[in-house]
């Protein structure tokens, strides 16, 4: 099975140890289960789900053994037509009586079970210190880092980055249609819809990089629309946040002349649609890539940021993402290489 066949399937997507990306794995990080918790949002959701299933299973099993009662003691059948009295004789009712002294109790029991988590999770436990506004696109996310002061803001793309033991608060837009921001270990699932903002909390409580999928079908490449959340100790957190606000080293200029081409190159080709801090490539229409080479993915999380892929995706994006917006500029391979020897200095 090819790479680019294995990245359709969610749930093959993993990291290697300490949250890195597998040589054979495509932007996993804690796959997409939601029958794990990281997160104190997540910790009274998961013995409720686990309640649930043992209840489901527990009524399959009843209703099948009814089933299997029912068979082995069914009555012969009558030879001819016979009246059917309008109370049938037998236990029937008695049946339908223990039915409804079992279930109300259990329905009562999970309606107020719901409840309670409901508005245990409803909000952080104390105010947020950090906000972080997310608008989901056709097929990637963008990520906007507000801080007290506005010369310390910035937009990422795809990797969210968050201090553990902290509450974030998670503002959701979108810039097209109905998307669903999900990152199972550490929160529930929360639209971004046309028109409406909508707002809605992570925290982790253990460091580590953790899956997000769009989970709201939004156009052919819903599948490939992922993200990356990567929970790190405060102080790591503080100093990635300082690093995004520096410009990249190319637009210092003390750097060699061929990736001074190459950002020249980036910004005749790529400039128009793609950001990069510090240079004149301001476009809106893609993901910033300031640091690109920092981020464990590209493509919406559902490629690997190698050297390899990222030569592949530039110079054939409808290869790996059919229909997504990002169009084949038919470079030269001397203009691949002189733009891809720019982008690797963005660290």
């Amino acid at each position: 099975m090819s790479r680019m066949r294995v990245s359709a399937f969610v749930g093959t997507l993993v990291l290697a140890p300490g949250g890195a990306v597998a040589e054979d794995g495509l932007a996993g990080a804690s796959g997409l289960s939601y029958l794990t918790a990281s997160g104190p949002k997540q910790h009274p959701v998961l013995p409720f789900t686990y309640a649930l299933i043992a209840l489901m299973l527990a009524i399959v099993a009843a209703i099948a053994v009814l089933v299997v009662l029912g068979v082995i003691r069914r009555r012969a059948p009558q030879r001819e037509p016979a009246a059917i009295p309008v109370v049938p004789p037998g236990p029937g009712l008695s049946w339908i009586y223990i039915g409804i002294a079992l279930t109300v109790p259990a329905l009562v029991g999970i309606a107020a079970w719901t409840y309670a988590v409901l508005a245990g999770i409803s909000g952080p436990p104390r105010r947020p210190s950090l906000t972080i506004h997310v608008t989901g696109r056709q097929w990637w996310w963008e990520l906007g880092y507000v801080a007290d002061s506005v010369d310390r803001d910035f937009t990422t793309a795809n990797e969210m980055h968050v201090p553990v033991g902290e509450p974030v608060r998670i503002e959701l837009d979108t810039a097209d249609v109905i998307h669903s921001f999900w990152v199972p270990a550490l929160s529930g699932k929360m639209d971004t819809i046309p028109g409406q903002h909508n707002v809605t909390w992570i925290e982790a409580d253990k460091a580590g990089v953790y899956r997000g999928q769009c989970t709201e079908y939004c156009g052919l490449q819903h599948a490939h629309m992922g993200l990356m959340v990567v929970a790190e100790p405060p102080d790591a957190f503080k100093s990635w946040w300082d690093h995004q606000l520096e410009a990249p080293a190319a637009a210092s200029g003390a750097v060699p002349a061929e990736v001074l081409q190459g950002e020249a190159a980036f910004i005749e080709s790529c400039g128009a649609c793609h950001a990069i801090r510090g240079t004149p490539a301001g476009g809106r229409l893609g993901p910033d890539l300031s640091h690109l080479m920092l981020r464990r993915t590209i493509a919406g999380a559902s490629l690997p940021n190698t050297i390899g892929y990222l030569s592949g995706w530039i110079s054939s994006p409808q290869h790996f993402k059919p229909g997504n917006y990002m169009p084949t500029l038919a470079l030269s391979g001397p203009e691949l290489d002189r733009i891809r020897t720019f982008l690797e200095t963005l660290k």
